[in-house]
């Protein structure tokens, strides 16, 4: 069946269906990873957005069983590929990706040009789109005009692990892997909603650190969290931040934030640590950044992009608080950040 995918400027590309025949919207953007759909796919952060794929060949080792992937189900609205390769080889194998989208209702586009669509993307800036693959849409979805982490945080607390230290972790929509990094380290991992205070559900001393995970949409949006992360602060606890916990951490620490004109999408982002010098290189998937410049002047910039200059971490002068904007956690990516984890559970008192 035919399908096509509309951009909100009308700039129509048309492709072959190969996920199931149902319309979708929400923001198109893309990434860069020459592998690691499946762990994409099911990362919460791409919750309301419609994922563009540059590498041109998806699909050749298929779908791994689920305790591979990032969370639970697909998360992304829906999937835009150059060529889609039917017929997977990888040991790992359970099924096709085109069978996996159907099972989980997610439409998915291939044949498309992702090379030119990726430049207009990245010379206009991510846009609103949605896919036609059955009846006609006329709304198109944002998922940045809305706190989204209800649709992506878990719904009660859950504890992971065995260890002296526990580790809360605020589920803005984390992936796995953040969990099965802290829990190989040797700590214990309480999970909580994201909008759950541990300084009033938790028992006195009932926790030794904060970390507040990766999600979707607009930080300014998650209000709530933020106002848990200014009483964790004052507190003294040690915090960490990923991604989207990054942005909250500046947000609750009276900084600002803003969105990138096309993010940072894929397993190749430089970064750089401005007070160690040393580079890394790591996975990202972001389209809001923190401005280091309405940052008080406890605080200093950690990282930063080697592609753009963009802030990629802040950290306290003084106190256990720190953050990165990349993905210690990888998967899909490379592990070089995988250090951070070892870094912050030594602030852990």
């Amino acid at each position: 069946m035919q399908g096509k995918l509309i951009l909100s400027d009308g700039t129509v590309f048309l492709g072959e269906s190969f996920g199931v025949e149902e319309s979708t919207s929400g923001e198109v953007v893309f990434n860069t990873g020459m592998v690691g759909y499946p762990e994409s796919l099911t990362d919460p952060s791409y919750f309301g957005q419609i994922l563009v794929l540059t590498y041109p060949l998806q699909g050749n080792y298929g779908v791994p069983k689920s305790e591979f992937w990032e969370s639970g189900k697909i998360q992304a609205k829906g999937l835009i590929v150059q060529n889609y390769i039917d017929h997977p080889s990888h040991f790992e194998s359970r099924k096709s990706l085109g069978e996996w989208l159907k099972e989980q209702k997610i439409p998915a586009i291939q044949g498309i040009d992702t090379r030119e669509l990726t430049r207009k993307l990245r010379e206009h800036g991510v846009m609103l789109g949605k896919i036609i693959t059955g009846e006609d849409i006329n709304e198109i979805y944002d998922p940045n005009s809305e706190n989204i982490l209800p649709n992506v945080s878990c719904r009660k607390v859950k504890e992971y692990g065995v260890g002296k230290k526990n580790i809360v972790l605020i589920d803005c929509g984390a992936k796995e892997n953040i969990i099965r990094s802290l829990v190989k380290r040797g700590v214990k991992v309480t999970r909580v909603p994201w909008d759950f205070n541990p300084i009033i559900g938790l028992p006195a001393n009932g926790f030794d650190g904060v970390l507040v995970s990766n999600g979707p949409g607009d930080p300014k949006q998650a209000g709530k969290t933020i106002e848990i992360v200014k009483q964790l602060l004052e507190k003294g606890v040690p915090i960490f931040g990923i991604c989207l916990g990054s942005q909250i951490l500046a947000l609750a620490a009276g900084g600002e934030t803003y969105k990138l004109k096309f993010g940072h999408r894929g397993q190749n982002q430089p970064v750089q640590d401005v007070i160690s010098k040393k580079a890394v290189i790591t996975s990202q998937n972001h389209g809001f950044a923190v401005d280091m410049k309405s940052m008080g002047k406890d605080w200093e910039e950690w990282f930063v992009n080697l592609n753009d200059g963009t802030n990629e971490g802040i950290r306290h002068k003084n106190k256990p608080f720190l953050a990165v904007q990349f993905h210690p956690e990888a998967n899909p990516g490379p592990t070089e950040g995988g250090y951070l984890f070892d870094e912050f559970i030594k602030y852990v008192k």
